[in-house]
């Protein structure tokens, strides 16, 4: 009968179009979704405030429910299963990629794989945020909400529809086998599709299905763990638009980074390292049709004299930072922010991560353009000059800006890329000043930021504070693996930032640098790019058993938020594309250490 409402962020599932996304509960609800794009205001927002937020819910009406939630092979369309003695059903979820009319199509199909069960279904949209009323009109077998501004949802089903209290209701029994639909779109079905809703359901299903099996079909990679890595890859394009080519750090907003605390930001947009990093991990699964769609989106909208740090996903800057304080936010973790004011902050590592992903990308076979190398080269040409600024680094930080190693080391990376880039390409560049430049940083990042109380690498030139993003040393190549100083430095961060197998990036209780109140869980990716060090170290048994626990503390799914708390539970905004990205990487890393090992 009538579930927990609340659900722990490990247990939601992730569905899209490569225009919008939903969270679907380990209990078949749909809690959060946002329409018409990524970053639109929600009309699902259970996962805020169970009592405004709105939902999708599917409930059988059977006691003792358990439930398992599982994604078809290489697709998007995620399966919740639920059984008990009296029977057995399952809900198949999937939104249909659209790429030539951009229509919003969610499709659920539900089934009763053993006995005969009763259900009922609420579809409860809250528009803007839960802050817009809407109308409801029934025709048929369709309801159509629509709001004052006259945006519109309509749900279709083969089964009776009603309306109470201005909300989509239904209940009904499936017998054993039987199966059912409901479609919720942007527009009104035709009179054929409705009276055979079954076939045209199916129809959907069968065109989801078609395009992600033909999407990872392009992949290349072949090695271990290549469910969990292909399924961090379907995550990744889930999280991509296909008008675009941009790709968002995370579908959701307002998701707490400790529970009760005030870190809950919206990460609904593209950030230029987020994207950069991505980028990366797609071309080395052989995905360079999203390197190119993101680098044209590069050169439609970043193209200019100083780059901005963060997008919308189509080239605009996000809002200015605001509170929905009529949402309770997750668990009552207050205030669920919109926007993000990082936007207007100095970042100096977005230039090296870009031109990094620039490098790899022309290594992968892409044309660089001399009209594309020539905003290239002028990023460069700014590094050059600002290099030595102040910023607020990789984290984002709310404190005073500060002479960050991270930030540091990518300007390092800036020159060292577009050096390489222009003597692969013939292209033209100032060969004497940007070597030289080079050396400066290089020699900046061993004098200024080496402590020998700590004997490591650490956070900023102001501080012996450890810094997990010191990991990045040696897998962006800057310093070699057999370096003392280094091998010294990943001692330190096990010994300062280790918990368990996972990896805090600093410890914010004990530092006043990042300007905010309170801790924070461990940082997902950081305890990636550990793995990833400690292969490229030739630890690979313990690279190998540290990668298997950290799977550990994803959910069924596979799937991974920014942050695990230090009871084990996801926290902050879900699913990370850094995350995703970083597990390819070490997942990768590690795969290719332990074949030379094998051949050995």
């Amino acid at each position: 009968m009538r579930k927990n409402r609340f659900t722990k962020i490990n247990n939601y599932g992730f569905i899209g179009n490569l225009q919008t996304t939903a969270l679907v509960s380990q209990q078949g609800d749909i809690d959060f979704m946002c329409f018409p794009n990524f970053d639109s205001p929600s009309v699902f927002a259970t996962i805020l405030d169970e009592d405004k937020g709105g939902c999708f819910s599917i409930e059988p009406l059977i006691e003792d429910l358990k439930y398992t939630q599982f994604y078809i092979t290489d697709t998007a369309t995620l399966i919740t299963r639920f059984s008990s003695e009296k029977g057995v059903g399952e809900i198949c979820d999937t939104m249909i990629v659209d790429e030539k009319d951009h229509k919003f199509k969610l499709l659920r199909k539900i089934t009763t794989n053993h006995g005969n069960i009763s259900y009922r279904v609420k579809c409860k949209p809250r528009f803007d945020n839960a802050q817009a009323r809407h109308t409801v009109e029934q025709h048929k077998n369709e309801i159509t909400f629509t709001t004052d501004d006259d945006n519109f949802l309509c749900l279709n089903s083969c089964k009776e529809l009603y309306i109470s209290r201005d909300d989509a209701y239904s209940e009904f029994k499936l017998d054993e086998k039987e199966s059912c639909y409901f479609i919720l779109t942007d527009f009104h079905l035709s009179e054929e599709q409705i009276n055979n809703m079954p076939s045209f359901g199916e129809k959907y299903h069968n065109e989801s299905q078609a395009y992600w099996k033909e999407w990872i079909s392009k992949t290349t990679y072949k090695g271990r763990w290549v469910e969990t890595v292909l399924r961090s890859a379907i995550t990744l394009k889930l999280l991509t638009s296909h008008k675009e080519g941009s790709i968002i750090a995370a579908p959701t907003f307002g998701l707490p980074e400790k529970i009760g605390g005030e870190r809950n930001w919206d990460y609904r947009y593209t950030w230029i390292r987020d994207a950069a990093f991505a980028m990366y991990a797609f071309m080395k699964l052989g995905f360079k049709e999203e390197a190119s769609a993101f680098f044209k989106w590069v050169e439609k909208y970043c193209f200019k004299e100083k780059m901005d740090l963060v997008y919308t996903y189509d080239g605009k800057t996000p809002p200015d930072e605001s509170t929905l304080d009529h949402f309770n936010g997750y668990k009552n973790s207050k205030p669920v922010r919109l926007g993000n004011d990082a936007k207007n902050q100095k970042q100096l590592d977005i230039y090296g991560e870009l031109i990094d992903a620039v490098y790899v990308y022309n290594l992968h076979d892409g044309t660089i353009k001399k009209s594309f190398w020539k905003n290239i080269k002028q990023y460069v040409e700014y590094v050059c000059e600002h290099w030595k600024d102040k910023d607020r680094g990789i984290w984002e930080i709310r404190g005073d800006k500060k002479e960050f190693l991270h930030s540091r080391l990518t300007c390092w990376i800036a020159l060292d890329r577009g050096i390489k880039l222009a003597e692969n390409n013939d292209l033209e560049f100032p060969k004497e000043k940007w070597e030289e430049i080079r050396s400066k940083i290089k020699d900046s990042l061993y004098t200024d930021f080496w402590s020998e109380e700590k004997e490591a690498f650490v956070q900023h030139s102001e501080t012996d504070e450890i810094d997990a993003s010191v990991m990045l040393m040696p897998i962006l190549h800057f310093i070699d693996k057999h370096d003392e100083k280094w091998k010294k430095t990943l001692k330190a961060v096990e010994r300062e930032l280790k918990y368990d197998v996972l990896i805090y990036r600093y410890r914010a209780a004990e530092t006043d640098t990042d300007g905010l109140e309170g801790e924070e869980g461990t940082f997902t990716m950081c305890s990636f790019w550990y793995i990833e060090c400690l292969a490229l170290m030739d630890r690979l048994d313990e690279a190998a058993e540290n990668f298997a626990r950290i799977l550990g503390y994803g959910n069924s799914l596979r799937l991974f938020s920014e942050q695990i708390s230090k009871s084990g539970e996801q926290v902050g905004n879900f699913p990370q594309a850094l995350t995703h990205l970083a597990m390819i990487n070490a997942c990768l890393e590690l795969n290719k250490k332990m074949n030379r090992k094998a051949e050995n």
